[in-house]
């Protein structure tokens, strides 16, 4: 799952939740609603500004989003490890979750490091 997927998912459930239309949202934070639409849809990566104006539109916190966002990247991600290691043969049911830490660790610092030395 991409990043702006994610957001966009996160968007979208937050919207739906409050029982609101594309419309009244793209109004209220100043945007288009075919733009907020493809911004939800995952198909177009949305500025800082906004997602503030988004986020504020729907009374959500910046932060609050990202942290739903991180969470949802975080599952896909255990779960595209699990469905890897569920191909190598000969993995014991104890090997299995630990091999899928020792990778779910590594990502985490190859990330960390693409941050670090960008």
């Amino acid at each position: 799952m991409k990043l702006r997927e994610a957001v966009g998912e996160a968007l979208r459930r937050r919207r739906l939740a409050q029982g609101r239309t594309l419309r009244e949202v793209a109004t209220a934070a100043g945007v288009s609603l075919t733009y907020l639409s493809e911004v939800e849809r995952g198909r177009k990566e949305a500025s800082s500004e906004v997602l503030e104006a988004v986020c504020a539109a729907l009374r959500l916190g910046l932060a609050e989003l990202f942290f739903e966002v991180a969470e949802t990247l975080a599952a896909a991600e255990q779960r595209r490890v699990r469905d890897l290691l569920d191909t190598v043969p000969n993995l014991g049911v104890v090997q299995v979750p630990l091999l899928a830490d020792d990778v779910h660790d590594l990502s985490g610092l190859r990330r960390l490091g693409t941050h670090l030395f960008a």
